[in-house]
């Protein structure tokens, strides 16, 4: 299990006292228990089905009436750093309703950690503690979690990030795929788990919207730990969230490349966590032709190239091959695409590879020596099938899988022979000037040598191509590279200013 890092008011967990706290609204019998709890190993609380049902819901009813429906707490939920003792116990005085929130969050989770922990033949359970025995279901006391995460607003990260950390674990438990074959007892209810499931997943990826490191770090322990369940990695897709992961990863693995301004990139860890759900979701790719539409669609081969390309990590490296090669074997045997539309099997994620341009990486990364087993098998099957795939495609096929993977790079394929040889094939089968489109799009790339590359083959289609001046004025080109003229970038700038030359001058032969 992942390491939540603890309260910054942890050392005033010791100092709180049930009975003043009325706002809580605790029986008794209720304080007995937190004080017997507070006394005794977590392990021992836990000790029998009973009395650790009982523990999780007078937890779960301390989170409820602490952190109350007005949002995160006025001053725990600003901490960002571990308090020393007495200004803990300090602000267990100004803002005690925070602390009792935090001590909540904190006491839910050693209860999940202790329960991961024990056998799979004993009583007492993620299962047996959080579903009702007689219908299965889950309990009703698990909403204080999401109201938590919600609340939260711009505040209290420790208590988001813990609340959907377990409750990401409560909601597995229900899932048919992480239920114990073997189990004597009845299996608990999936239909109980799936509404809470998808709203954990979809702020989930309200979080992933936001280009910010922080939040990042809300969400990744529970996404990492949410992707070991088929049925929470097909919500996540459904959700979005192949489209989310990719676009984190390319913006966070270029290094020199990354966005002006996105001062709140991931971190290698971050990366790693990434990289590591993007590959878990290629396993589904194989029983389901929407995946793999959406893995091709939200250019997730892009981002993995990125990462093999820019090297970060060899841990980062290693599952970001893995994920490469999974897609580049994939198959539609067993989940054919049923909307007549053109079948996405491996083939097309290779082609998609080659214009990323990862057939120069791979042989590269070839020549050296790696201690990872798993990195050599990887590069050894990717090398292959890779340069088999090349082999097979034209010249137009690497040109047309370079510009829609918006991976640009100065070679053969821009060069006036290529345009002079190939030029009648932009219009594309369905005659719509697809190409040309990508090409306007890519004038306006995060990448200035993708800007520049364009800028230059957009003049060479206008050359070469009959009434090519008029095509890229309709698409709008013509306005777009005029933008560019006075471009910070000296290549760009030449490169736009040749290009509208060429767009206005009907002779550039004679020109030059």
């Amino acid at each position: 299990m992942s390491n939540i890092p603890p309260s910054p008011v942890t050392h005033a967990f010791s100092g709180i006292q049930w009975d003043p706290m009325q706002k809580l609204r605790l029986t008794n019998p209720e304080k007995l228990l937190l004080r017997s709890a507070e006394a005794n190993p977590i392990d021992y609380t836990l000790s029998n089905t009973d009395e650790s049902t009982a523990y999780v819901k007078v937890i779960l009813k301390v989170l409820a009436e602490a952190s109350g429906a007005s949002g995160p707490s006025s001053n725990v939920s600003h901490l960002k750093e571990p308090l020393p003792e007495d200004e803990a116990l300090q602000m267990l005085y100004t803002d005690p309703m925070g602390v009792v929130t935090h001590y909540a969050i904190t006491k839910l989770y050693d209860v999940i950690v202790c329960l991961k922990e024990k056998s799979a033949a004993s009583e007492v359970s993620l299962g047996s503690t959080f579903y009702n025995d007689g219908d299965r279901n889950l309990i009703d006391e698990w909403r204080p979690l999401l109201r938590v995460l919600h609340l939260g607003g711009s505040g209290d990260a420790f208590a988001q990030r813990g609340a959907a950390y377990c409750l990401a674990h409560i909601l597995m438990a229900g899932c048919p795929s992480q239920q114990p074959v073997s189990s004597k007892s009845r299996k608990v209810s999936y239909e109980s788990v799936e509404e809470p499931l998808q709203a954990l997943i979809s702020w989930i990826t309200s979080q992933l919207q936001s280009s910010a490191s922080s939040s990042l770090s809300l969400v990744t322990p529970t996404l990492t730990t949410l992707m070991s369940s088929p049925e929470a990695r097909i919500m996540f897709s459904n959700s979005g969230g192949i489209g989310y992961l990719s676009r984190h990863l390319r913006s966070g693995s270029r290094g020199g490349k990354r966005i002006a301004g996105n001062g709140g990139s991931a971190t290698v860890q971050q990366l790693y966590e990434l990289c590591f759900c993007l590959w878990t979701l290629t396993y589904e790719c194989n029983g389901s032709a929407t995946i793999r539409s959406t893995f091709l669609r939200d250019h997730a081969v892009q981002s993995l190239v990125d990462l093999v390309s820019n090297a970060p990590r060899e841990k980062v490296v290693r599952v970001a091959l893995s994920a490469l090669r999974i897609l580049a074997q994939c198959t539609a045997d067993n989940s054919p695409d049923l909307s007549g539309k053109k079948e996405i099997t491996g083939s097309s994620f290779l082609s998609e590879m080659i214009g990323c341009g990862l057939i120069k990486y791979v042989d590269l990364m070839k020549e050296r020596q790696w201690t990872d087993p798993d990195i050599v098998e990887d590069l050894g099957i990717l090398h292959k099938l890779l340069h088999q795939n090349y082999k097979e495609m034209s010249t137009w096929d690497v040109y047309l899988a370079e510009v829609q993977s918006g991976s640009l790079e100065w070679g053969i394929l821009h060069t006036e022979k290529f345009f002079k040889e190939n030029a009648s094939k932009f219009e594309g089968p369905d005659g719509d000037f697809s190409v040309v489109k990508y090409l306007v799009a890519l004038t306006t790339n995060n990448d200035e040598e993708v800007q520049a590359i364009a800028c230059y083959d957009l003049g060479e289609f206008v050359r070469h191509y009959p009434n090519g001046r008029a095509i890229a004025k309709s698409l709008g080109a013509k306005d777009i590279v005029m933008r560019l003229v006075d471009h910070s970038n000296e290549e760009v700038q030449r490169h736009a200013l040749t290009a509208i030359s060429k767009m206005m001058v009907q002779n550039w032969a004679a020109v030059q």
